[in-house]
């Protein structure tokens, strides 16, 4: 069992913090920015809660965060009260955002000076994912540091994987979701060419997704869209703070991602819409409007 505290309760981050008290059965601080939300893990999970980042971080061998881009990811590291104030040496943050390689970097070199590690470790399957601990885990780091981490993480992932040094997690994510962009697209045009043809998309998607065009949106995904249904899963606005993300890093390295940019713009018309919380593979509604 190890000290674990966990910064940041949301859609994600409130399942695995659950995960590492019920599964991993460590014992586990909390911290969110809501109080309320902390109350309510701690009435459900155990543990404890605290009112700061530091607070949590005092004393511990791990801590997590997840919260929601670059500015809040400072804000609970290296801002007022945050928790690199309260790292003891020889500890290791890992950190489950999706967010800049840039961010990750400089917070890796902050945590280097005042010896403790960091890891960037964000993770892809979504709240789905989240909630049966089945998250794919990409990490930037120190290989010593992912070797103690990765036990501790397992109590949530089913694939954890460390790809480079500090960064290489979140240009890995990054990879992650220019990829899902481009797909959800082309199966939101297939489903919506099916329907234009008068085909039974159940029966389509049957067939095809048995070969080479099957993936997991659509496995996962088809019926959904189908019925038109999209109060779910994971929301366009995060998808559209990840393809800035991955935008804004191509700039910088020269990488050429013109589908990605378009459909980028695509999930901004679903926004246009009043889609913002719908789940990514609500391109298709933009087709059918």
């Amino acid at each position: 069992m190890a000290s674990v505290a966990f910064l940041g309760l949301g859609v994600m981050g409130y399942p695995m913090a659950g995960h590492l008290r019920n599964k991993g059965g460590h014992d586990v601080t909390v911290y969110n920015r809501t109080t309320a939300k902390a109350e309510q893990w701690v009435a459900q999970h155990g543990g404890k809660l605290v009112l700061t980042p530091a607070e949590a971080a005092e004393g511990k061998d791990f801590v997590f965060s997840c919260v929601g881009n670059d500015d809040d990811l400072r804000s609970v590291t290296t801002g007022a009260k945050g928790a690199f104030a309260a790292m003891k040496k020889g500890a290791v943050f890992i950190d489950n955002t999706t967010a800049s390689a840039e961010v990750a970097r400089e917070l890796a070199e902050a945590a280097e000076k005042v010896g403790f590690s960091f890891l960037d470790a964000p993770v892809s399957g979504g709240q789905a994912g989240a909630e049966n601990g089945v998250l794919t885990v990409m990490v930037g780091g120190e290989q010593t540091a992912f070797d103690r981490a990765r036990p501790v993480i397992d109590a949530f992932a089913r694939m954890v994987g460390l790809m480079g040094p500090a960064g290489a997690g979140q240009l890995t994510k990054m990879i992650n979701q220019i990829a899902i962009a481009g797909l959800v697209q082309g199966l939101a045009e297939g489903i919506h060419f099916g329907k234009k043809a008068g085909l039974d998309i159940e029966k389509v998607i049957d067939v095809i997704s048995k070969g080479a065009a099957g993936s997991w949106q659509m496995e996962n995904r088809h019926k959904t869209m189908n019925a038109g249904k999209y109060d779910f899963g994971f929301a366009v606005d995060w998808m559209r703070k990840d393809l800035g993300i991955c935008l804004a890093e191509a700039n910088r390295n020269g990488a050429k991602l013109p589908v990605t940019a378009l459909v980028d713009q695509f999930y901004k018309d679903v926004q246009d819409m009043g889609g913002r919380r719908w789940d990514t593979s609500s391109l298709l509604a933009r087709l059918e409007k």
